[in-house]
């Protein structure tokens, strides 16, 4: 699990395909230290395995899948990416709850001033924008933000001149493609109505009497 705060933004070093698979190669301080391999690091929020650690570069496998649903195949050497460590049981949990697993991507469609503020408009999938909710959490390529309106078609964040130093999402421009999880809890809240619903569309005059009532 992530919290959506950005210990420090990456660089990407190489990109290599491997059969099946990608090699991502990111040199970065922060995040390595105390990092062995196996450990977990959300590189613009999607959760990867290190495999390799050499000097100031770790090296991470890219499934297929992960390649298709999230922004990552657009990287090129030299890029710079947002990373964060799996949260530890002790730390503070100062953003939101992070899986790591991008649902999708969005489109950046405006950047306008609010203040000291930028406010981001971004279209996203109808499947994906039902979790949405105004005052909500959403993740932006690993970083947590809240949902400052939301519409039919897209939703929008508000980004303090904070978050656009220390990340990259201070480099949006109007068409950018960004990686997006939903608040979780979103989806665990639907499963149970879902499955409840289902449960009470079972139950009729001859279950009653069945089951003694």
């Amino acid at each position: 699990m992530f919290t959506g705060i950005i210990e420090e933004t990456g660089t990407v070093q190489s990109i290599a395909t491997h059969g099946d698979g990608t090699a991502l190669s990111i040199t970065a301080d922060k995040v390595l230290e105390g990092t062995v391999v196996g450990d977990s690091i959300a590189v613009n929020g999607v959760c990867l395995t290190v495999t390799s650690i050499s000097g100031r570069t770790f090296t991470a496998d890219v499934m297929p899948e992960t390649v298709r649903r999230t922004s990552l195949a657009r990287l090129r050497p030299g890029a710079a990416i947002n990373l964060e460590r799996a949260m530890q049981a002790s730390g503070r949990l100062g953003g939101h709850i992070v899986s790591g697993h991008v649902d999708g991507c969005g489109l950046v469609e405006s950047i306008t001033p609010d203040g000291i503020a930028l406010r981001v408009k971004i279209s996203l999938d109808p499947g994906l924008l039902k979790y949405i909710a105004q005052k909500g959490s959403v993740t932006l390529d690993g970083v947590s933000l809240t949902v400052v309106d939301v519409d039919d078609r897209s939703f929008a964040v508000s980004l303090i001149p904070q978050t656009r130093a220390f990340t990259t999402l201070g480099a949006l421009k109007t068409g950018s493609i960004i990686n997006v999880e939903v608040d979780v809890l979103a989806r665990y809240i639907e499963r149970l109505l879902t499955s409840n619903a289902k449960q009470q569309n079972t139950i009729s005059l001859e279950w009653l009497k069945e089951n003694g009532f």
